[in-house]
């Protein structure tokens, strides 16, 4: 076991949670949960696709649960002795399923921080048993918000305390993080985390702390409220300062393009973005949360209104919504979204251009690193996720005379991804029964030659953009592996992903095993994304609650202006600026008809 103190009390990771075989209990955050059920069956018309673990959305009881392959989806069923039988749609697509699955890669697992006590996912700290290090590393800042959005489930004044970790704890959970020994990313996210004075503070710390890449979660609204009450120099220069002090990326809040599906942001958008233009803050992305009947019909505006602001906005990372509270069954299936919906909705909505077989699946990555090191004889990062987690793809963007997008050309047009993977699964085979030990720096400069040449062979020039040289751009990251190498491919062309977090109902804890998107928390444990989210009451809230301030003590610190209705965004001050103001008109123009704009509804 790794012990390591925490930053001001000098105890050890707390334990994780005590398994009771004799009872098949486990003990975790003062509450027991039960282990076990009857194994569910396949029905008449059903195909048995595989076996796992799941949870029962009741009572949290670790049940083994199928899934199957039924009317061409992919369906989970669990049977909880005391609250019954569960189904859920796992995956909207079945034949997208199984040519997923063809990329899956095992993590090559993590230096773990708790010993193994308890069956996943009831022991994460890490423990021994989970497969991925940290590819993404989230940082709550605080659980303050200005907002007060229907769908969130977190948030200061509704859980009733205040969690606001200190710049000490920060700089600790930073240090936890850097055992692990690999390339550190961080999000800072919350809450809204530009309500912290001292941001710009965090972001240095996590610079000096050794972190290479940075994002910020941010909604965005305190740059145009500065840009609204201080003017553009205020706004820019706040934004400057995030990015000299080490901010690489804005995950901006944008759920999209109407004020109808995004009453969070729609107004503000077009000012934050300038603040950024002005402010050489030019990698954005997109993060819309996918709520069928709510926004589905707007995802390809989303990535229209992307592709014309393509001097800031880098991509678009779609967020399928995860189902929490209890539903009944008919009403999950109404609001349920998948990975295939949102492939299948952007294939339609950009009349056949993004198409479902451009997009790949997460552990493609990992296939590219373990080729790396099979080169280089040297450990790269490595994103080994399961493979129904997330989706991605490139495209080319081509414009008309207005500099609107006009064209929307997949990576998968001109370069063959699949021809290319199984290429350097047979190289990377070919090069470890070589040895990585006779690999000197004239060998490995000749396989990297030798590779230049061989890359050619997947590439139809005849389709290929003359603005694109993506033998250039696909070798450089393989000869600099580099993070500057790869933000060149960023910079080319449009990334679009999906990430679809998990919830109750279709808990899969083979996913949580592979999960490489971890919450750092102030005891110095890293809990991965499903865990801390989704058995909230046992890891986000217990672990929070230990370290939280009353709400009444933080006015008490800070004044009364720092919670509830003092801190909320009041549009109203605004709105009749922002409707005369041409640069919010103009940032919609061409995507989205005017008619819709302004307070339409």
């Amino acid at each position: 076991m790794s012990t390591h103190a925490t930053a001001n009390q000098g105890e050890q990771l707390p334990p994780p949670a005590k398994y009771e075989p004799n009872t098949n209990k486990i003990l975790i955050a003062n509450r027991y949960v039960h282990v076990g059920g009857p194994l569910p069956r396949t029905r008449e018309g059903e195909k048995l696709l595989t076996y796992t673990l799941s949870l029962c959305p009741v009572c949290y009881r670790l049940l083994p649960a199928i899934i199957f392959e039924k009317d061409e989806k992919v369906f989970m069923r669990k049977i909880c002795p005391e609250h019954g039988e569960f189904e859920e749609l796992y995956y909207g697509d079945s034949k997208m399923y199984k040519r997923f699955l063809k990329y899956t890669e095992e993590g090559r697992g993590v230096k773990p921080y708790v010993p193994q006590t308890a069956p996943c996912p009831f022991n994460c700290g890490l423990c021994p048993r989970h497969l991925n290090h940290t590819a993404l590393a989230n940082l709550v800042a605080t659980n303050r918000c200005d907002l007060s959005c229907w769908y969130c489930f977190f948030y200061a004044e509704r859980v009733g305390y205040v969690y606001e970790p200190s710049l000490e704890q920060i700089r600790h959970m930073v240090r936890q993080l850097k055992k692990q020994g690999v390339t550190m990313a961080v999000q800072i996210t919350g809450g809204e985390p530009t309500l912290r004075e001292d941001l710009v503070e965090i972001v240095k710390i996590l610079k000096d702390e050794g972190v290479t890449h940075i994002q910020l979660n941010t909604h965005g609204i305190k740059f145009a409220k500065l840009y609204f009450d201080e003017g553009l120099d205020k706004a820019v220069a706040y934004a400057r300062a995030l990015r000299e002090a080490g901010v690489n990326t804005v995950y901006l809040s944008f759920d999209g393009v109407t004020p109808r599906t995004n009453p969070k942001n729609h107004w503000e958008i077009p000012f934050i973005l300038e603040v950024f233009r002005k402010a050489g803050m030019t990698s954005v992305v997109l993060v819309p949360t996918v709520i069928r009947g709510y926004n589905d019909s707007e995802l390809g505006d989303i990535i229209r209104f992307a592709a014309k602001h393509m001097d800031v906005v880098r991509g678009v990372n779609f967020q399928p919504v995860s189902l929490t509270g209890m539903l009944k069954h008919e009403e999950r299936r109404r609001l349920r979204v998948t990975i295939p919906d949102v492939i299948k909705w952007v294939e339609e909505q950009t009349d056949g251009e993004i198409y479902r077989d451009a997009w790949f699946p997460v552990p493609v990555a990992a296939k590219i690193a373990y080729f790396l090191e099979a080169i280089t004889g040297e450990e790269h990062f490595c994103m080994g996720n399961h493979p129904v987690c997330g989706a991605a793809t490139y495209v080319f963007v081509e414009r008309d005379s207005q500099g609107l997008p006009k064209r929307f050309l997949p990576i998968t047009e001109f370069f063959d991804i699949e021809g290319f993977i199984e290429y350097i699964d047979s190289k990377r085979d070919e090069f470890l029964r070589e040895g990585v030990s006779t690999a000197s720096t004239f060998k490995k400069m000749l396989k990297l030659s030798k590779l230049a040449i061989d890359i050619s062979k997947f590439i139809d020039k005849s389709k290929l953009p003359k603005e694109l040289n993506i033998t250039k751009l696909i070798i450089n990251v393989f000869i600099k592996r580099s993070y500057d190498a790869l933000a060149r491919i960023h910079y080319s062309m449009l990334f679009l992903g999906i990430m679809h977090f998990m919830d109750l109902y279709n808990y899969d804890v083979m996913r949580v095993q592979r999960c490489n998107i971890h919450y750092m928390i102030p005891d110095g444990r890293l809990i991965p994304f499903c865990t801390f989210n989704v058995l909230n009451d046992l890891y986000r809230e217990y672990v929070q609650e230990k370290y939280k301030m009353s709400l009444e003590e933080y006015r008490r610190r800070y004044g009364d202006q720092s919670l509830g209705a003092a801190i909320k965004y009041d549009r109203s001050k605004y709105i009749k600026r922002i409707l005369s103001d041409p640069i919010y008109w103009h940032a919609y123009e061409g995507i989205v008809p005017k008619e819709k704009l302004g307070l339409a509804r």
